[in-house]
């Protein structure tokens, strides 16, 4: 697996600071729209496992024209999240690429677009998406702050899927050792009753149906 570099440490505070992976995208976005002062909005897909799915947005229509995108497989964003490209997109109403949605996306009222690549995790890949309603959308200056976000928050979104996934296990573990405990109070009170080994209590307890928390 690729190393990645270490995080600036203002993405590091951001990372601890925020209480779910969904929080940290969110905030991620809102920061790329301050990066590029002519964007409208601002998105971030994740494409897990074969699913695509906005995980965050910044601004009026984001989501949706991610969604439009979604819909009929193509676009800029699809594209920058399956071959690791920029996609930059200077007038929606000269683009003849993918179908129908440089005319959708002109008619909601955005000129230009950037996709920035997102290499995530193992069976993950995402971008970040920028609409503008400008023509051109973005400066040179932008792009260079927007490319040094997206650069960091791939290193970023990995940890922090890491730390979801951690968490999941962790509460995993928890359940599952509660249910234990649940379980052996079950059996210490069946043998009691019955004068009977443990094995036998525990084949008495399936009987009855010994479930776990919040089981009957």
């Amino acid at each position: 697996m690729t190393e990645q570099p270490p995080l600036p440490p203002d993405v590091a505070s951001l990372l601890l600071s925020t209480d779910s992976v969904e929080r940290f995208l969110e905030v991620l976005a809102d920061r790329a729209q301050v990066l590029a002062p002519a964007a409208q909005g601002a998105g971030i897909t994740l494409e897990r496992q074969g699913r695509h799915l906005t995980v965050a947005g910044s601004g009026a229509g984001a989501s949706d024209l991610d969604e439009a995108q979604y819909g009929q497989d193509d676009g800029p964003c699809l594209q920058a999240l399956r071959t690791g490209e920029e996609i930059l997109v200077t007038d929606m109403l000269d683009e003849d690429r993918w179908g129908p949605y440089p005319a959708y996306a002109a008619a909601c009222g955005i000129r230009s677009s950037l996709s920035l690549p997102i290499a995530t995790h193992i069976h993950t890949a995402g971008a970040l998406n920028l609409y503008s309603q400008k023509v051109p959308g973005f400066a040179d200056a932008d792009l260079t702050g927007l490319r040094a976000l997206a650069a960091q928050a791939t290193g970023a979104i990995a940890l922090a899927q890491r730390l979801a996934d951690a968490r999941q296990y962790a509460d995993e573990v928890h359940t599952a050792t509660e249910s234990r405990a649940v379980i052996d109070q079950a059996i210490d009170v069946i043998m009691g009753r019955q004068h009977c080994r443990a094995d036998e209590a525990f084949a008495s307890g399936e009987g009855a149906h010994i479930s776990g928390p919040g089981g009957t």
